[in-house]
């Protein structure tokens, strides 16, 4: 690991000043804690809240033990933080009062001004991949150079990217080929505090942990210098990879503001804001219930500015930055999309086209090798002929997967070897294709 490549170290507060939030904030927190746990040791409060016990966390105990809400009952060893608090009757009113407003229980937020200085801190900006990096991530799939030298200064722009071309030719993988190159890790919290309010941001189905390392790289002093930082950071942020953020049809104009959600009064942070420092891919552009030119709209703003406005239930605006990549995906026609005027508000359209024969053929032999079938030109050059040329039908960069899975499929149930026959390719062909005229 080059230790350039990790963000610079949240530092550990060292007292409940440096958290950001007041000791009223935090006792509530840690109030709702014990409350709805019954009985808790010190140390598995400062677990939840992810906040050192010294000072923060037994500055905020010995709070609510002087405003008689908690108590102490026991201990299971020597130190404050194996004292086991138990809620009295006052606590439980209070407790019972704040879950009405707000039903979060985890780690202590940190602040929106925190939050703000991270992202600029660890910004896309000035990133680049490449050109030998983005052909290693893009190395899966059988693209020409032409394409290839557009993508390049596209995603190296920081600027939107409109994929677009048939079904089944790779916008979606190239997509997410993107995201996985993007180099180096982030710090992401588990949730901000903006007016009261908490906005969870770490989701772990998009956050993911960096890869685990190998032993010799764990003996390296790349990361015996992380590790030493680790032990001093503030555990209201996790270190991740950079995410990539995928929405296809389902994707609604709500998915991309807060999300309240009125049984716990807590808000979920949208795509794009957990995409932050990443990729955010909106696929299949033009399946949605809402109109294309609503989606793109929605992005002119953020796009220009590099910051984005959310809502929060009763009406305060809060300015969130806008660190993403924003790649567009559809295999419908940009000019069925929307108009060419507006088309131009996005500076990078590539037409991920058709293979040619020659990748066609490539894709095949790839696809072949890796179902441990062997690759026969005759029963490809057969494939052509018969399902393509004469039926006049358009390649797709998917076909020979889903035609050699047919072929194993077909294999395994007559309990035979997969091999690049006329008769087995004719076989996984004919259910595959609806009709001799289908472009699929």
């Amino acid at each position: 690991m080059d230790t350039a490549s990790i963000p610079d170290v949240p530092s550990q507060p060292r007292s409940v000043e440096e958290t950001g939030l007041t000791l009223a904030c935090l006792a509530d927190l840690a109030l709702k804690i014990i409350y709805l746990r019954g009985s808790i040791f010190g140390h598995e409060i400062t677990d939840v809240m992810r906040l050192p016990f010294v000072p923060v966390v037994d500055e905020t105990l010995e709070y609510l033990r002087r405003e008689r809400l908690v108590e102490v009952r026991g201990s299971s060893s020597v130190g404050k933080s194996s004292y086991r608090y138990s809620i009295l009757d006052k606590g439980h009113t209070r407790a019972r009062e704040l879950l009405k407003r707000s039903q979060y229980v985890g780690s202590a937020p940190v602040t929106l001004e925190a939050y703000t200085k991270m992202v600029d801190a660890q910004s896309l900006a000035g990133l680049t991949i490449p050109d030998d990096a983005l052909r290693r991530a893009l190395a899966c799939l059988v693209l020409g150079d032409a394409l290839l030298d557009q993508l390049g200064p596209a995603i190296n722009s920081g600027k939107a990217v409109f994929l677009f071309g048939n079904t089944g030719n790779g916008k979606t993988t190239i997509a997410e080929a993107i995201g996985s190159a993007l180099p180096g890790t982030i710090w992401v919290p588990y949730a901000i505090g903006v007016d009261d309010q908490v906005v969870r941001v770490f989701d772990a189905r998009h956050h993911h942990p960096p890869p685990e390392k190998s032993e010799a790289e764990q003996r390296s002093g790349a990361l015996r210098y992380l590790s030493t930082k680790v032990e001093r950071f503030d555990q209201r942020w996790a270190l991740v990879r950079r995410p990539l953020i995928v929405a296809g049809g389902e994707l609604t104009l709500k998915n991309l503001n807060l999300i309240f959600d009125p049984g716990t009064k807590v808000y979920e942070a949208p795509y794009q804001m957990k995409a932050n420092g990443g990729v955010f891919l909106i696929d299949d552009l033009g399946r949605q219930r809402m109109q294309p030119r609503t989606i793109l709209n929605r992005w002119i703003v953020p796009l220009e500015k590099r910051v984005d406005y959310l809502t929060l239930a009763a009406g305060q605006k809060m300015d969130v930055p806008f660190d993403v990549r924003i790649i567009f995906a559809t295999n419908l026609e940009p000019k069925d999309l929307v108009d060419e005027a507006f088309l131009r508000r996005i500076r990078y359209k590539i037409n991920v086209p058709d293979p040619t024969w020659e990748e066609f053929r490539e894709i095949v032999k790839r696809e072949a090798a890796e179902r441990n079938i062997a690759y026969s030109e005759e029963g490809c050059q057969y494939l052509i002929a018969e399902y393509y040329t004469k039926p006049r039908r358009q390649p797709r960069g998917v076909h020979p997967r889903d035609l050699l899975d047919g072929l194993v499929h077909l294999a395994r149930f007559r309990g035979k070897t997969p091999q690049m026959t006329r008769e087995m390719i004719d076989f996984t062909c004919l259910p595959y294709f609806l009709k001799q005229t289908d472009g699929m």
